[in-house]
């Protein structure tokens, strides 16, 4: 019966599917300690918010396929959470990144104001 459970469900296309799906979302708490243990205090790398999104996305079709409500509602909320740290990051770069160089043009422009011969 195991061996039948095993060649038959974990070995078929969406028994592999599913566990990708949980090697996948698995690595984002790797990625987190070796970022963490790297910068000596406890980190959460961008890095760990993709493994998250990808990992739960794929445990969601896995669910889906499955047709197994418990797992697609564990998952759902997840994924939507991720999305949202995402958009929050990448806001927060492209405002970093925006207001960087509108002071490096300041700095530029106050720089050919001065005149050189003095």
């Amino acid at each position: 019966m195991l061996a039948n459970w095993f060649f038959n469900d974990l070995l078929s296309w969406l028994g592999l599917f599913g566990l990708a799906g949980q090697a996948t979302f698995m690595m984002r708490f790797v990625v987190q300690w070796i970022a963490s243990e790297r910068r000596g205090r406890s980190y959460v790398p961008l890095a760990f918010w993709y493994l998250s999104l990808a990992g739960g996305l794929m445990l969601f079709t896995y669910a889906l396929l499955r047709h197994d409500p418990v797992i697609m509602l564990g998952q759902a909320l997840g994924v939507l959470i991720y999305v949202r740290n995402l958009v929050l990051i990448h806001r927060r770069r492209y405002r970093y990144r925006r207001r960087r160089l509108a002071d490096q043009q300041a700095a530029g422009a106050a720089a050919a104001r001065v005149d050189p011969r003095q």
